[in-house]
């Protein structure tokens, strides 16, 4: 009788057991990270999180003629934007320095040298330079995985007057041991036509650290003294970068071709990385031209045609007054692996689907 009842115990006791099983624990591991904002009116920058980890900073300084993201960095937390001329690090180049973090310029707008103002250093004008001024942040969303910032600018050029108003959604992004930015940004011409001729000289840039730059030679660099020093021979030690292009391109020969996307592979100390920027099908002149130098200058420019093709082409671009046009690019950075041509094809098919 007493092992029947010990029995029945057992088997009520399964019973109820599977009917109402312990919940379990959730399983965060594939969570996004939060992205997330801090707005420093004084510094007048604003800096983004992820995780809690600074990825980049939004910052329009007095000394500056345009916004920049600087300085910006690997889901490890290392740097992959140039210091100079804001923060610079011991071995960096001190050449084009009105080339700071990540940007969108042009080279001539109505004759107002956008891309180059600046270039004697901070605090510093051209006689032919405009200036793109930071007005207003219209929103900023935080969320798990994702990020809004929506801008605007106005391009003020040489006499003083606008001629461009701008309008940028930033999304910045988070996918494990990767990093992106989408960058879309609208141009309206506020009074008459906007001309833009070719040049060579634009149009999304990034200036990297010098240990993603190409192997090369003399230059002026940061020295440990803190002064500038000219050396015929610059120490390639840990000098790693090299471009892949979409259409097989490497190395230095993919300055002046066309491709949906460049990446700029390498590693800083131990740490592999990829920075890829796509283009978008909806751009101007699709498949972009790439203006990427071996010493550190990242950029796709879609209205250079002229410098690119040997005068083979030329696009003197317009936007009509009162019309607008708007430019899409993605920035992908990977942390501890180089991306593949795969990985790179399926995100700048993303890319395409979106804006």
């Amino acid at each position: 009788m007493r092992s029947f009842l010990i029995s029945t115990v057992i088997l009520v006791f399964i019973f109820f057991t599977s009917c109402n099983p312990k919940p379990k624990k959730q399983d965060h591991s594939d969570k996004k990270p939060k992205v997330s904002f801090v707005e420093n009116d004084l510094d007048k920058s604003i800096d983004v999180l992820i995780g809690g980890g600074l990825f980049t900073t939004f910052r329009w300084p007095d000394n500056m003629t345009k916004p920049v993201l600087h300085p910006i960095f690997t889901a490890a937390g290392t740097e992959i934007t140039r210091g100079f001329p804001i923060q610079p690090r011991e071995g960096e180049r001190l050449d084009h320095a009105h080339q700071i973090g990540m940007w969108l310029t042009y080279g001539n707008v109505d004759g107002s040298n956008f891309w180059g103002n600046g270039y004697a250093g901070l605090g510093t004008r051209s006689e032919d330079g405009g200036v793109i001024k930071h007005l207003n942040v219209d929103k900023l969303t935080e969320g798990s995985g994702e990020g809004v910032m929506v801008t605007t600018e106005s391009w003020i050029n040489k006499l003083g007057k606008e001629v461009l108003s701008e309008h940028t959604e930033y999304h910045f992004m988070a996918e494990d041991n990767v990093r992106i930015i989408d960058r879309v940004t609208k141009l309206t011409a506020t009074g008459n036509d906007v001309v833009m001729p070719d040049t060579k000289e634009g149009m999304f840039g990034i200036r990297v650290a010098r240990q993603l730059e190409l192997p090369d030679e003399g230059e002026i660099i940061y020295g440990p003294d803190g002064q500038m020093n000219k050396v015929k021979e610059m120490l390639n030690n840990g000098v790693s970068g090299n471009y892949r292009s979409s259409e097989g391109d490497t190395g230095l020969e993919v300055w002046g071709t066309r491709a949906r996307w460049m990446d700029l592979y390498g590693n800083i100390g131990n740490e592999d990385i990829s920075l890829v920027i796509c283009d978008h099908p909806k751009n101007q002149s699709y498949p972009t031209w790439w203006h990427a130098r071996g010493y550190g200058l990242f950029a796709a420019n879609p209205l250079g045609a002229k410098d690119f093709t040997k005068g083979e082409e030329i696009m003197d671009f317009t936007i009509p007054a009162g019309q607008s046009t708007t430019f899409r690019y993605r920035v992908v950075i990977s942390s501890g692996f180089h991306l593949t041509d795969a990985e790179m094809n399926a995100y700048a098919d993303d890319f395409a689907k979106k804006y």
